[in-house]
């Protein structure tokens, strides 16, 4: 997560405000972002115990809408998009024909024909790209990441906070993996109950002029509450614990949802879709070249990614994922393994082995 070359990074419209925070600052997918304003521990406490504020405004959102939007985002996706009615968000990969995950998102559904696609913020390009590629509908697609913004309000007060700026009683009413556009302290929102925490928690879709008004509406009642602004480091140990994957390390091009562990994920029965041959013929014969788990460090060392896994003297594997664990007080990680390997392995970490145990996920 850091950077090295003289290519200018993105920045978000909050940039300001993050260097007057005083946020030590990491390279992140071409963007410069904050990794952390106090520390990581301290970060990912607050959203476990009060409340994080963040700022994730390097996510990508791809518009598509108009005749033929429906049928282009089927044949996109994993999950099954028809099912969604106006208002639902839906968690879904997108794969080329090979199978291998192209990216990971979020798609909204605003009408019908009216979709939003919220992706990472290092496939913003490829993603607009293989969209494009691929609609030969009538339906539009527009890259509206440029005038978006994305604050979360995350961890077991959101809620309430939330509900401090909102009309009515929509902060208590808006179902997880749902959305409603509304009014935020006065800024037109499109507010969304979902997160990438584990924890209660809201992703709030604003103009990107807006950005900075409603960061200084939500801030001060963040602090009041004993919350703090959260950066990507505590975003990585949040998710981690969680048990969702980070695109780019978990899974690729080179990875499968079966093998990423999100074959729930893949609706084999729904019309057809980009990958779905190769998909359902790795189901039916359970041929999976590799499986993602979890794994617990036995003793006190850190497995950070890329470190390999051995089991009775072979490698059998890699770390794709690992940090130490704030709520646990362990260290913890994914790692794509052999399919047969057992629960006990080792890992390798500067030419030493150390015992770990595999374990399911979520951590906590």
């Amino acid at each position: 997560m850091h950077y090295h070359g003289t290519k200018q990074m993105k920045r978000t419209p909050l940039y300001e405000v993050h260097k007057s925070l005083y946020a030590k600052f990491t390279e992140f997918g071409g963007w410069e972002m904050p990794l952390q304003y106090t520390s990581i521990v301290k970060e990912h406490l607050a959203v476990r115990e009060t409340v994080g504020l963040f700022d994730l405004s390097h996510m990508g959102e791809i518009d598509v809408k108009g005749q033929g939007a429906n049928e282009l985002v089927q044949k996109l996706c994993t999950n099954d998009v028809s099912r969604l009615t106006d208002g639902q968000v839906q968690y879904t990969l997108l794969c080329n024909e090979a199978g291998g995950i192209v990216d990971d998102i979020l798609i909204y559904r605003h009408a019908d024909n009216d979709y939003t696609l919220v992706v990472n913020a290092a496939n913003i390009e490829k993603d607009f790209a293989w969209v494009k590629t691929h609609n030969d509908t009538d339906a539009e697609v527009s890259d509206t990441s440029h005038d978006t913004a994305l604050i979360a309000l995350q961890g077991p007060r959101a809620m309430d906070i939330l509900h401090r700026f909102t009309p009515e009683n929509l902060a208590y009413e808006v179902k997880f993996f749902q959305f409603g556009v509304s009014r935020v302290a006065g800024i037109s929102a499109a507010i969304s109950r979902t997160g990438y925490t584990g924890e209660i928690g809201f992703e709030l879709y604003v103009e990107a002029s807006d950005a900075e008004d409603l960061w200084d509406a939500l801030y001060p009642a963040v602090k009041e509450e004993g919350g703090q602004p959260v950066g990507l480091g505590a975003r990585d140990t949040l998710r981690l614990e969680a048990g969702l994957r980070l695109y780019g390390m978990d899974m690729d091009e080179d990875t499968t949802p079966l093998e990423a562990g999100l074959g729930r994920f893949v609706k084999l029965d729904k019309g057809d879709f980009i990958g779905k041959d190769v998909l359902l013929a790795q189901k039916e014969k359970g041929d999976l070249k590799k499986k993602l788990v979890g794994f617990q460090m036995l003793d006190r060392v850190v497995a950070r990614c890329g470190c390999a896994v051995h089991q009775d003297g072979n490698v059998v594997g890699k770390v794709t994922s690992g940090a130490p664990s704030p709520s646990l007080n362990c260290n913890i990680g994914f790692a794509s393994i052999s399919p047969n390997t057992g629960k006990s392995i080792e890992i390798e970490i500067r030419g030493k082995l150390h015992p770990a145990k595999i374990v399911k996920v979520p951590f906590i």
